[in-house]
Order: structure tokens, then sequence, then C-alpha cells
């Protein structure tokens, strides 16, 4: 595959050649969910996310170059790329075992990718920043030691822009769409539904409000029509029972930046479940 002008190369993978990569959005679940010692409760309430996250190397059927990650967890006043070669390890999550401050992912950073990512948002007029010495925060290396449990394949983590403004992030994601077609898949990381005080919730309407939201958001993803969708994204604080599902949408940001960078691909569902009764998705465009 002829690489295209301004992209750039990260050998420690084989990538699939010839394609074009999805974008995704990831559920990543609450902390250190899967490295936990198991529950007294016997509902294993995590399984379902842990099996299609082990499963997704396989159903992408190839390595990508590297993976950029937008995560939940991390917001600045303009788009923030990680540029260190070898990031380390951010447990921003409290109060668990002391084990689950122990993990480390040592998957390699890109500079390289970070730069030409810095390059394309540049380009599209949006200022953005860098940072060489933040470490994987729990969005990014909770679900990618299931993806990628190796550590093999090249990540760059990208902040949100603290606004949490959805045109803003669908226009980011358009910006870095020529990515896919450089071997970099392009996921976002989040839940769809986060709304921490509910989730313990054993009242009904809780549940009824994130299957609501959850129906809106899937039907709004899996729209034909792209503009359609964009526009339906954008204005998702009018869904259903939307503030239920996300008093503040930091974990529902990094989906706009997905189906900005999707372009005219369609959006489909790939992962459902529930958690303590509560409803939430993932998604892939492509």
């Amino acid at each position: 595959m002829s690489t295209p002008h301004g992209s750039f190369s990260a050998g420690t993978t084989t990538a699939t050649a010839d394609r074009r990569w999805p974008t995704l959005f990831l559920a990543h679940g609450g902390g250190p969910w899967p490295f936990m010692a198991p529950s007294a409760d016997p509902a294993a309430r995590w399984d379902g996310l842990g099996q299609y996250l082990k499963g997704l190397d396989a159903a992408l059927g190839g390595r990508p170059k590297a993976v950029l990650v937008i995560s939940g967890h991390w917001e600045e006043s303009r788009p923030t790329v990680n540029t260190a070669p070898h990031p380390g390890m951010l447990f921003d999550y409290y109060g668990f075992p002391a084990d689950t401050y122990r993990l480390s992912y040592p998957a390699p950073g890109s500079p390289t990718l970070a730069a030409r990512v810095r390059g394309l948002l540049e380009g599209a007029g949006i200022a953005t920043g860098e940072d060489d010495a933040r470490g994987y925060d729990h969005g990014v290396f909770i679900p990618f030691m299931l993806v990628y449990p190796a550590a093999d394949v090249p990540l760059v983590q990208l902040s949100l822009q603290r606004e949490l403004d959805p045109k803003a992030h669908l226009a980011l994601g358009r910006a870095l769409a020529p990515l896919r077609d450089e071997g970099v898949l392009i996921v976002g990381s989040g839940m769809s539904f986060h709304n921490l005080r509910a989730f313990y919730s054993p009242d009904p309407r809780v549940a009824a409000a994130s299957e609501a939201f959850d129906a809106w958001l899937t039907d709004a993803v899996e729209d034909k029509d792209p503009a359609a969708r964009e526009a339906k994204l954008a204005a998702w604080a009018s869904a259903p029972a939307a503030l239920a599902a996300h008093p503040r949408s930091e974990h529902l940001v990094p989906l706009f930046v997905a189906a900005g960078a999707a372009g005219a691909d369609i959006g489909r569902r790939t992962f459902h479940d529930h958690i303590f009764g509560k409803a939430y998705s993932g998604f892939q465009f492509g």
C-alpha cells in the first residue's frame, strides 16, 4: 500500500494493508473492573463487556499500525496530544484494591503519529497542545489491556476540549478522518450511560431512562444519512432521558469524535448489555 503524503510509520506491528480502518466507540466500564478479585455477587456484571473487548482484535480482521484514543477521562482547554514515546500509568480511579494500582500496560506511544494528529487538526484551524508527561488513564489502559494484552500496538491519546461542545468534537473527528487510510484505528472510549449516582438505584424509572436514551442513541448512530446522524448527535441533550443518562457529557463526547471521523460510513451498534440494570452500548462506523 502506498503511504499517504504526510503519514507516519509505526513498525512495531504488522498492519493490514489496503484498507480503511473503522472508527469505534467503546465502553470502558467502571474503574479497574477486569483486574479485581471476583465479587461475592453471583452476577458477573462486566463479563459481556470483557468478552467483547477480548474478541475485538479478531473481529477487526487485522492489526492497525497504531490506535488514536479519545478518552472521557482527559479534558483540556484545547485538544492536547500525548507525545510521549513510552507513556506511564495514570491511576485515575479511587478506592479500589491496592493491586489495581500496580497494573502495567507498556504499550509504546508514537511521537510521529502525535505530530501527524496535531498537523491535521492545525490544518483544519483547530489549535492544539501537547503533553509528553501524562500517562495512560484508565479509559485507555483498562480496555486495551483486554483488546491488545501483549501491549504491542502503539497508542496515542488525544484529550477532549473542556467545553464538551458536540459540534466541536464532530469537527475534530472530521479533521482526523485521513488517519483511517494511514493504518490508524480511531477509538472513542467512554460510556453510553454515565450517571454515577443512578447506577446503583433500584428505581425502575432510572432503568427505563437508560433504555430510552440507549434506543435513541442507537437510532441516531445508525441513521443512514451521515448529515442527519451528525445533526442528531449535535442535539443529543434534547434526546429522551439524555440528562438522566449523562448529567455531564464527558463520557459521551468521545462518540462524537468517532462519528465525525466516520464520514459517509454507516454506524451500527456492535455491543449491548446492562450494568446494574442500566442499558449501555458500543458502536462501530465502517
